[in-house]
Parts: structure tokens; sequence; C-alpha cells
């Protein structure tokens, strides 16, 4: 079995937070029992990775050949890498699937059309990019042309893979694929080394964790707004990367709320720290606007950490199924009412800290994802 997964970037360009990772995590767990490579750009941000394009590496266990752009925004449009796909698609003796990561770009609209030139079957992973929330958010006029222009109909040649039912729903609410499968992603397990967890009590400050990409639909204005509301001592630490100027507008609201002294930005985060780091906090903070999955609620969940998100969020419903944390509306008044529950309600963050993890490798085991995936291209050939 041979797949050609194909995104705007890979890593390491983590600038592009959890997809990047998310996507490298299957391409790592999938090499070791198919024939897999990885078709990508030098996309890093507004700057390029500092990687060959001339001939492919093995990053990490996979085949990776990154391609120049000749644009440098979102709309990542590199020549060449479509050329190179289409010859390998025309001269290919073997059946081929091509995985497409991510959409309302240029790598991923015109590879569907070149897969669609060449009779190749195609998985779609939108990664959160076809929900009414990112349609409508930013670029929609640009958006609303692509879908009715073209977008639509290769969608309804798509094979789709949601990472969450919520994920599911978002994708068919605005097209018709021609099939939809729901298979979450694979987590990041904690390093060999041990720590011990974060004990939940009543000690001050309550230490709460954001960690991912700081964009606007994290909903980071909203739990500034609540956390201004909150009764009891707090401190937020902010991890991630964003573009400098959203982060000083943020900078800009916690001086104007009061409660800059409260907030710690501690930067990017690597994977080796991730998990240490989320165990010294009592609570994982998530008030998304849209999320298909969010891999950090899992990896805090695994780390013992509980989490209070919103309903937004792709795994809001599996939370409340388990009851390993607190699930908000969006709005001030509830997530101010969220955190306060959590805050005072010690002995439910103590059996979630005891319980979590081994739930957590129970539900998303490696050996069953990697099944799942590879029932869905089996069903493809």
């Amino acid at each position: 079995m041979r797949i050609i997964h194909i995104s705007p970037s890979y890593k390491p360009s983590f600038i592009y937070g959890g997809p990047t990772i998310s996507i490298a995590k299957l391409c790592e767990v999938l090499s070791k029992r198919c024939m897999v490579e990885v078709m990508t750009t030098t996309a890093n941000g507004k700057t390029e990775l500092p990687v060959s394009s001339h001939s492919p590496v093995i990053v990490d266990g996979v085949r990776v050949q990154y391609f120049n752009r000749i644009t440098k925004d979102h709309t990542h449009f590199s020549p060449h890498l479509l050329w190179d796909l289409y010859k390998r698609l025309c001269n290919s003796k073997t059946k081929m699937i091509i995985h497409i990561h991510s959409w309302w770009n240029l790598v991923a609209i015109l590879s569907c059309i070149t897969a669609k030139i060449t009779n190749t079957p195609v998985i779609l992973s939108p990664r959160g990019m076809l929900t009414s929330y990112t349609f409508n958010n930013r670029n929609a006029i640009y958006k609303l042309l692509i879908h009715h222009i073209i977008g639509k109909f290769l969608i309804t040649t798509c094979h789709v893979h949601a990472t969450s039912d919520q994920e599911k729903q978002d994708v068919l609410k605005i097209s018709s694929p021609k099939s939809i499968n729901v298979i979450p992603n694979f987590i990041t397990t904690p390093p060999a080394y041990s720590f011990k967890p974060f004990i939940p009590s009543i000690a001050l400050p309550f230490k709460l964790i954001f960690l991912s990409r700081i964009e606007e639909k994290k909903g980071l204005e909203l739990l500034f707004e609540s956390l201004a509301k909150c009764a009891f001592p707090w401190q937020l630490t902010i991890a991630g990367m964003g573009e400098p100027t959203y982060i000083e507008k943020l900078k800009a609201l916690s001086q104007s709320l009061k409660i800059s002294a409260s907030l710690i930005w501690a930067g990017y985060i690597t994977n080796e720290e991730k998990h240490k780091v989320l165990s010294n906090h009592n609570l994982l903070v998530l008030f998304s606007y849209n999320e298909n999955f969010a891999n950090v609620v899992t990896e805090s969940l695994l780390s013992g950490t509980p989490v209070a998100i919103s309903m937004k969020v792709g795994l809001s419903d599996y939370i409340k199924a388990n009851d390993l944390g607190w699930v908000s509306e969006m709005n001030q008044a509830a997530i101010t009412s969220t955190l306060h529950e959590a805050f005072l309600d010690v002995k439910k963050r103590l059996r979630i800290s005891k319980s979590a993890p081994s739930l957590i490798k129970a539900h998303f085991s490696e050996e069953q994802i990697l099944n799942q995936y590879l029932q869905l291209y089996q069903n493809l050939l």
C-alpha cells in the first residue's frame, strides 16, 4: 500500500500549531506498516524552512519532499509540487492513495484536481477547515467563490476523514463528500522519564494553562474577560505561538482588564516539555469558538490535568460522557461560572488526575487508531 500525504506545511514548521504535529504523528505511525511519502512546501509562516528542496529527506522515519512555494501567504502556491505530483501519479505502476491535509489553499485544492485528472482516490482531512466558523471567519468572499466554482464539486469526489463527530457534522453542513469517516488523531505520550504529577489542591493561586496556537478562534479575549470576573486568586500560563500583532493586542486587553500581572507568556513549549508543563497546572483551559479535535485535551488528561473547554471543541462530548472536566457555553458568564466550579471541586479534580491517564490510553490506543486508518485506506484500493 502506497500513500502520498500532501500538506502545505510539515514539521519542523510548528508555527502552524496542532495540525503540523497531528499530520507528522500520523505519517510516522503509518510508515511502520506501509509505504508513506509526504509532499509539502517549505512554508514556515512568513518565512521558509531551512531545508533542502532538491531531493527527499528522512524526517523521523518518514520520506519527505519539501518544495519551494511562490506565494508566502496562506495560499502556498507551489507549481513544482503540483508538477511532480502529476508525474508521479501518471507514471506509477502501483495503486496509490492521495491523502490531502487542510483546505482553502492552492496546495490542497490543486492537488485534489490533479488526483481527479489522474483518477486517483483521495482522502481529505480538512483539519477543521470545513466548518461554518472557518468558512465565514477569514477571507469569506474568497472562500465562497472557491467553494462554488470548484471546491464543492471536488469534495464530492473525496473520502473525508474527520477527527471527531462534531467535525463530521460541521463538514456535512456545508458539503457532501463521497464518504466520511471519523478517526481520532494519534496522541503524543509522555517521554520515558518520570515526573511527579501536580496534586490538585486548594493551594493558591489556582494554576491554569492555555497550550495551543494563539489565534482568534481560541477565544482568549473571552477567557480574559471571564477571568477578570473570577473571585479567587488565579494564574494563567499562555503557552504557544501566534502573530506578534495579535499577541500585543491580547496583552493590551489584559492590561485594560487589570489582569496582566496574573499572566505568564511562556512562548513555544516543545513536545518533550509539554507533558511535564501540563502536569504542573491545576487545569487546562480551551474555550475555542471551533476545534475539530484538540490534541492538547487528550495530552492534558494523559498528564493527569483536568480540562475546562467550550462546547465547540471536538472532544467536548467525550469529556462530558466520561466526566473528565468541565464543558462551557461560549459566553463570559458561563465561562466564569465554569472556572469557579472547577476551582471549588477539588475532589473531582483529584479523581480526574488519578483516573484520566489510564482512561485516555485505553480509549486512544495507537494500535486501535492505526487499524482504523489502515482499514480506511484498504477500502479505497
